[in-house]
């Protein structure tokens, strides 16, 4: 009997990548969320197990028993996959306790929250000479005339803790145009117990965004990585990935392998650089600790980082290998694409004909799936009903 997989988080597409990349081996793959409404990960055919689960933040201590009693019931320790960054918080408070019951790829307590966090991300990646955008802190002595030397004008606000932002105001970050307005974006978020820095904007346009996706294994070493460039982005300019192709960008490389290594990182890695459009010069933006919104892209490039985690811990790794050539494919989620051309073009960064001449191209698709259909419906579904709300 295989050891199961528990995928924590079936209400979006990035969960719904892993339960196919694992399912698609015959691995039992448990699908758990906190809520039926909107997990339309549950409606995948590779789903062995769907179960509700305690809130993971509303009744954590509920949640972690849930997870505790489910793994004791089974005859092998499952695989845990968590798919989402309050997930990955979750599972990094409790690491020690869960890796009783659970396979895990990282064996570090608190290293996914440091490298999840912006001002020790930042501090980690000084320390190992890698570029990050010039940063100011709020309680830094002259703050205000180091952010009009410094950093200018405009600039960003960002937060050292992103989950929790993002939750509170359902953006990643402040874009600021003068001191009045950085002064109101940091009492927005000091009033909501928040964290924030000041960075300076890397210039260049979205397709400046680079990505290094790796997996590294027991040993921390990179194993499995490609490299890929982003077109489009939603929210526009400071988002995620909506329109991303592989492109084989060997410096990436050579930056990034070491850095993950020297650090101690294992399992899934991807770091999002900028190319500053100025010098050329790459700088770190952030790192995303779990399963990328990438994850359909890479598995279609051929590496699935899921199986080879799974692989590995159950005692079977994989061979290494890496994508060094450009495959001209692209992940599309088509519909914040669609929202992301909207406001582009509104904004004169795109022409329609550059758009149009883009998709054609071989395409990875976020949610839709010739093989597994219905979650793409059951997504179609939730979104004509919130359009039916709004019109009412």
């Amino acid at each position: 009997m295989k050891n199961k997989a528990v995928v924590l988080g079936a209400n979006y597409y990035i969960g719904l990548s892993v339960i196919r990349c694992l399912g698609i081996y015959d691995i039992p793959v448990v699908a758990v969320d906190y809520s039926k409404q909107g997990t339309y990960g549950f409606h995948s055919k590779y789903c062995s197990e769907r179960l509700i689960a305690p809130h993971y933040k509303k009744d954590s201590e509920g949640y972690l028993n849930f997870l505790i009693d489910y793994a004791k019931k089974q005859d092998k320790p499952p695989v845990l996959f968590p798919c989402a960054d309050p997930y990955i918080e979750f599972v990094d408070k409790y690491l020690s306790t869960l890796r009783q019951y659970y396979l895990i790829t990282q064996t570090e307590q608190g290293l996914y929250t440091k490298v999840m966090n912006k001002d020790t991300l930042n501090d980690l990646a000084l320390q190992h000479g890698v570029l990050v955008p010039e940063t100011v802190e709020i309680g830094d002595e002259n703050f205000k005339e180091k952010v009009e030397e410094l950093i200018k004008f405009p600039c960003l606000v960002k937060p050292t803790d992103s989950p929790a932002f993002v939750s509170t105001f359902r953006q990643k970050l402040f874009k600021v145009y003068s001191m009045e307005e950085l002064e109101s974006a940091i009492k927005k978020s000091t009033d909501a117990n928040l964290h924030v820095i000041v960075q300076r904007i890397i210039p260049g346009f979205d397709d400046h965004m680079h990505t290094f996706d790796a997996y590294l294994n027991q040993n921390a070493k990179v194993t499995h990585w490609t490299t890929c460039q982003k077109f489009r982005q939603f929210p526009i300019n400071f988002g995620a990935s909506v329109y991303t192709g592989q492109k084989y960008f060997p410096d990436l490389y050579e930056i990034s392998a070491k850095f993950l290594e020297d650090i101690g990182f294992k399992g899934f890695a991807e770091i999002e650089f900028k190319k500053d459009a100025s010098t050329g010069d790459f700088y770190l933006i952030e790192i995303n600790v779990r399963t990328t919104n990438l994850n359909s892209l890479l598995f279609k490039v051929g590496l699935n980082m899921p199986f080879f985690a799974y692989s590995e811990l159950t005692g079977d790794p994989v061979e290494s290998y890496a994508i060094k050539e450009n495959t001209n494919l692209v992940f599309w989620y088509a519909y914040e694409d669609i929202l992301a051309v909207r406001e582009y073009i509104k904004t004169g960064q795109l022409k329609m004909s550059q758009v149009l001449k883009s998709y054609f191209k071989p395409k990875a698709y976020a949610i839709w799936d010739w093989k597994d259909p219905i979650p793409a419906f059951a997504f179609l579904g939730q979104l004509l009903c919130k359009i039916f709300k709004k019109i009412k």
